[in-house]
């Protein structure tokens, strides 16, 4: 059976989006969708949705057809990885279609704003072919120009969809300032609060549904045992909890395996090891240590790591596509490619990542809060680069925010701090955007604060920003002179990338039970 056959169940289709209409709103649906999130009809809009779909599976059954005859490793890896990619895209334009036939739909694994979920479920379904044409590199295979033309004309296809949902509604979420408890102005919880979640948020420690311990004590003694018993489309948490050890796995949390929430003993305490990596003949996409794809992931109090080294390059140890997914006292550790922020909506609190090349990286919607990042060591003359954000379309929702955090020099660095480069970022792709508030930055940042990716490309069309941030590595008299980059000297200006406004996380963090600062310092 085709991979591509297989739908999801009718109730999962049809319970993903939050109504944003009032509940005495007297427009039709179908009415409301066009006026309030759509620039085209409805019929229209779902009709080339459905017709990509299909141009998707011809693409698919090319790869199947040719890519059977190429047995190089590197090779195999990177048919994989579209098969897989194209799965993606296609389950993304799944959940666009059923939003947008019933828009009122109920609750689960949404934010609510419908037209924020529509650009970045098409958000994700444009960058998965790129991901797809990347891990032909470094080889010789005719198959990537065999597939280059479908996959190009599925990418645009999706930006024409994407150009017709509007960007312009805003969330129905309260305002930017919220904090604290997470509960509304009646101190009751928020009705997104789903009841199951509730204890999560009061009652401190977690009941597990599995436990995972390398001593025989548990369940299970390997994780991915654990992951494949959860059920899949959950709609309630399914909590693993993983006791202290060293688990040298990989681990695969697929697109059905929603929900779950991941728990450690501390990042010392509990760690996921691996050291698959590019030199060594896989793709960057399947490098990772860990990779969840899963709507709804929590993890917390674990380290990922990729222990392949500098001399590997790329060396992944995360790799999340996981929507409205948080992270919440973890550490990743790797050197050129540590976290790989692929797609979708995420948050990092009083988390650890470390690296030295592009080591935060991808095209995800992603803020951190709270967070050490920390530039390693590398290779000989080798500069370093904390971000290398993937957005290649003006009307993508994706970008980083890193707030409130600590970027530093890890300690292997430290002597060498005046003789290696670290800067925050360069541009992977032509509307590359990242922007940094409120951090401490130390003197291991260099004074030109950016890095250009190639000469003179994409530094008219990216978006790189500083607000308020402070430290020897903060102060911008010798910031590069970029038409792109920014100074932003206003708090409605910063604004635009607090939680609550780029992540829309007012509406759906609360149920996390993780703790977030919705706006800036007062």
């Amino acid at each position: 059976m085709s991979r591509f056959s297989a739908i999801v169940p009718f109730v999962f289709l049809f319970t993903l989006l939050l109504s944003l209409c009032a509940p005495s709103c007297s427009v039709p649906e179908s009415e409301y969708l066009q006026t309030q999130c759509l620039r085209v009809p409805v019929s229209e809009f779902v009709g080339s949705m459905g017709t990509t779909l299909r141009f998707i599976e011809d693409v698919v059954s090319t790869i199947l057809k040719f890519g059977k005859f190429f047995r190089d490793f590197r090779l195999t890896n990177a048919v994989s990885d579209c098969l897989d990619l194209l799965d993606l895209s296609a389950e993304e334009l799944r959940w666009a279609i059923s939003a947008s036939q019933n828009p009122k739909g109920s609750k689960h694994n949404s934010t609510g704003d419908l037209s924020y979920d529509l650009r970045t479920w098409l958000s994700a379904a444009l960058v998965n072919q790129d991901t797809c044409l990347d891990g032909f590199e470094g080889t010789s295979s005719i198959l990537k120009s065999l597939i280059a033309g479908g996959l190009n004309r599925i990418t645009s296809m999706v930006h024409e969809l994407l150009v017709q949902v509007d960007s312009n509604t805003k969330s129905r979420s309260p305002g930017n300032t919220l904090s604290g408890t997470n509960r509304d102005k009646n101190g009751e919880f928020p009705a997104w609060v789903k009841h199951e979640d509730r204890k999560l948020l009061v009652v401190n420690g977690v009941t597990p549904d599995a436990i995972v311990a390398a001593d025989g004590t548990g369940n299970f003694t390997k994780i991915m045992d654990a992951v494949e018993a959860v059920p899949d489309y959950s709609m309630r948490r399914f909590i693993i909890y993983v006791k202290k050890g060293v688990y040298n796995e990989y681990v695969e949390i697929k697109k059905k395996k929603w929900n779950i929430m991941m728990v450690g003993d501390g990042i010392v305490m509990t760690v996921i090891t691996g050291n698959h990596n590019f030199i060594d003949g896989w793709t960057t996409f399947r490098s990772a240590t860990i990779a969840v794809n899963g709507r709804g992931f929590i993890a917390r109090d674990i380290t990922f790591e990729n222990t392949a080294g500098p001399e590997k390059h790329q060396a992944v140890a995360l790799r999340c596509d996981s929507d409205l997914s948080v992270f919440y006292r973890c550490e990743f550790k790797g050197y050129q490619d540590t976290l790989y922020t692929h797609t979708m909506r995420q948050f990092y609190r009083e988390c650890r990542v470390s690296g030295t090349v592009d080591f935060i990286f991808g095209d995800g919607t992603v803020v951190f809060q709270n967070c050490q990042i920390l530039a390693k060591k590398g290779l000989p003359n080798q500069k370093n680069t904390i971000t290398a954000q993937g957005r290649k379309d003006p009307y993508q929702p994706t970008g980083y925010s890193i707030q409130f955090c600590n970027i530093s020099a890890d300690t292997d660095l430290l002597p060498y701090v005046n003789s290696t480069d670290t800067y925050l970022g360069r541009p992977w792709k032509n509307d590359s955007r990242s922007v940094f508030m409120e951090n401490y930055m130390s003197d291991a940042i260099n004074p030109k604060g950016w890095l250009e990716w190639n000469g003179n490309l994409y530094l008219d069309t990216l978006y790189y920003a500083e607000y308020s941030n402070y430290g020897p590595g903060a102060v911008l008299k010798n910031r590069v002179r970029w038409p792109g980059f920014h100074i932003l000297n206003t708090t409605a200006e910063a604004s635009n990338f607090t939680v609550a406004q780029f992540i829309e996380g007012n509406l759906w963090l609360p149920a996390t039970g993780v703790s977030y600062t919705a706006g800036l310092q007062e």
